[in-house]
C-alpha cells in the first residue's frame, strides 16, 4: 500500500480516537506505561494494526546496529506514536520522536501526553518530515 496523506490523516485520527478514549477512563496521574498497556487494548478493540516497544536498528553505510531505542507503538508500519505522561513535552522528547521518524523512514509522527486535562486540546501534536512533504 502507497502512502497518502489522506491515509495518514485517518491513522492520526483513528490514535487520537483511542488516546481520548484511555484518557476518558482513566484521567490525567498515572504514569506512562499504565497508558501504553491501555493504549495497547484500545487499539486491539479497534482493530488497528500496531506493534509496541518496536527496537529501531540503524543502518550505517550498510552495517545494522542494533540500538537500544524503541518507539512507543508503530501503527500500520506508516505512524510512530510516541507516549508520555508528564508536566510539558520537552524538546528531548520531540527529538525523540523525529529520530524514530528518521530512522524508519516515516513521514508522521505523533506524540500524545496524558498528563493533561484536555488530551484533545492540550495533550497531542503531529510532527511532519521531510517525507511527508513528498507525498501525496
Amino acid at each position: 500500500m502507497s502512502l497518502t496523506r489522506s491515509y495518514l490523516k485517518d491513522l492520526v485520527y483513528k490514535v487520537n480516537g483511542a488516546a481520548i478514549e484511555v484518557h476518558r477512563a482513566l484521567g490525567p496521574g498515572l504514569l506512562e506505561s499504565t497508558y501504553h498497556k491501555c493504549m495497547i487494548h484500545e487499539l486491539e478493540l479497534r482493530n488497528i494494526n500496531f506493534r509496541s516497544e518496536l527496537t529501531i536498528p540503524i543502518d550505517y553505510k550498510g552495517l545494522i546496529i542494533h540500538s537500544e531505542l524503541r518507539c512507543d507503538l508503530l501503527i500500520a508500519d506508516s505512524l510512530v506514536v510516541e507516549l508520555k505522561a508528564v508536566e510539558n513535552i520537552a524538546p528531548i522528547h520531540v527529538a525523540q520522536l523525529l529520530t524514530y521518524m528518521k530512522l524508519l523512514k516515516l513521514p508522521l509522527g505523533l506524540m500524545i501526553n496524558f498528563n493533561c486535562l484536555h488530551i484533545f486540546s492540550k495533550g497531542q501534536k503531529t510532527y511532519v518530515n521531510e517525507i511527508y512533504e513528498s507525498i501525496y
